[in-house]
C-alpha cells in the first residue's frame, strides 16, 4: 500500500479535514491536498506528527504494516 492514500483514510476516520490537518501541520490545506494525493513527498517531520497525532507508528501511515500500532 502507498502511503497517500492511507493519509487521506486515517484523516477521514478521525472526522478531520483537510485544513485542520494542514494547520496542525503548519502548512497550507492546498500543501497538504498535495501529500494526500501523492503530488509532493511528505518531509520526515510532518510524519513524525501526525503519527503522534493520530497515535499510531509510522510504519502504519507509510504502509509497512497494515495493521495500526499505537505509540503509547
Amino acid at each position: 500500500m502507498h502511503i497517500y492514500p492511507r493519509l487521506k483514510d486515517i484523516r477521514e476516520d478521525n472526522d478531520k479535514t483537510q485544513a485542520e490537518i494542514a494547520a496542525l501541520l503548519c502548512t497550507t490545506q492546498q500543501q497538504y491536498y498535495k501529500y494526500e494525493a501523492g503530488l509532493r513527498e511528505l518531509p520526515i517531520h510532518h510524519l513524525i506528527t501526525l503519527a503522534k497525532y493520530y497515535n499510531v507508528s509510522a510504519d502504519y501511515l507509510i504502509g509497512l504494516i497494515d495493521t495500526p500500532k499505537k505509540l503509547h
